[in-house]
């Protein structure tokens, strides 16, 4: 069965659930916990291109970041650096490399998808040498088994990456150390020139449980899972939409959304007026429609 959506319906559905209208704003970081468990995930900032809810819009509204330190949207930046070794949610950059509040239940369910295999202090050799981790990624994490938790500006002395053209390899292996979960920020130390910078800790350190619990969730099981709290966020979207969010292939995208189909969790075969393609149609957002 396909489903027509009217544009305005679909627009009403994410100003509830990524909490946009005035009345629903968060106000407290305890409402703040409340939202990234109500949705499983959200990005800190709103990304350009990409349709998710994010904690900047649930607390300022459906506007751009603003470049004003005292606007009011930026409590979020305290909320988040007073969070980071509280254990509230599971914060690092992690869809797209992009900063991603995860709530702690969902933890294992993104770990799944990881290159960790239960062996954290060996997966890693493996993956460098087949080409999966730079050697600057490899030096970082083997400072953070070695050492403990390190501020970037202690790291990179120690691992002898200060040097302005390592800049940028420095940060593009700490942000793929995120995303596949080995790393995770866990404080802010007063370090560098801006007196402000992030402390890091391998997750399985953080999060000892984690790889245990992650054993028991499937990859397929993951995805279906992922794909259903991204639709249940969004309300409808297509399969290019879900795959530019994860970047999963197409074919990973594709059993994701037929196990929902199958599970009558979503509807295929969607029509919005003025938008290209099928829409796959979230359950609540479908029966709306209906």
């Amino acid at each position: 069965m396909s489903v027509a959506l009217d544009p305005a319906r679909l627009k009403r559905y994410r100003e509830r659930t990524f909490r946009l209208r005035s009345e629903r704003r968060l106000r407290t970081i305890q409402e703040a916990q409340g939202f990234v468990a109500e949705r499983g995930f959200v990005y800190f900032w709103p990304i350009a291109g990409v349709v998710l809810p994010s904690l900047w819009a649930a607390v300022a509204g459906d506007r751009p970041v603003a470049d004003e330190h005292d606007d009011p949207g930026h409590i979020t930046w305290g909320w988040k650096d007073r969070s980071l070794d509280k254990r509230w949610w599971y914060y690092a950059k992690v869809l797209r490399g992009r900063a991603t509040l995860i709530a702690l239940d969902l933890a294992p369910v993104f770990y799944a998808l990881s290159e960790n295999y239960g062996e954290p202090e060996q997966d890693y050799l493996d993956q460098y040498r087949d080409g999966q981790l730079t050697h600057e990624a490899r030096l970082i994490y083997e400072a953070l088994l070695e050492t403990g938790p390190l501020d970037t500006v202690n790291m990179r002395r120690q691992i002898h990456l200060t040097s302005a053209a390592s800049n940028t390899p420095f940060e593009n292996a700490l942000v793929a150390l995120q995303r596949d979960f080995k790393i995770l920020p866990v404080g802010v130390a007063a370090t560098g020139a801006w007196r402000y910078s992030f402390i890091y800790d391998c997750t399985h350190r953080w999060y000892p449980d984690l790889p245990v619990r992650a054993r028991a969730v499937t990859r397929a099981a993951a995805r279906q899972r992922l794909a259903g709290l991204y639709l249940a966020s969004v309300g409808a979207a297509t399969a290019a939409h879900v795959r530019k969010v994860f970047q999963w292939k197409q074919g990973e995208v594709d059993n994701a959304l037929e196990r929902l189909a199958a599970a009558g969790e979503v509807l295929p075969g969607g029509r919005i007026e003025g938008e290209k393609g099928d829409w796959w149609v979230w359950k609540e957002l479908a029966g709306e429609a209906a």
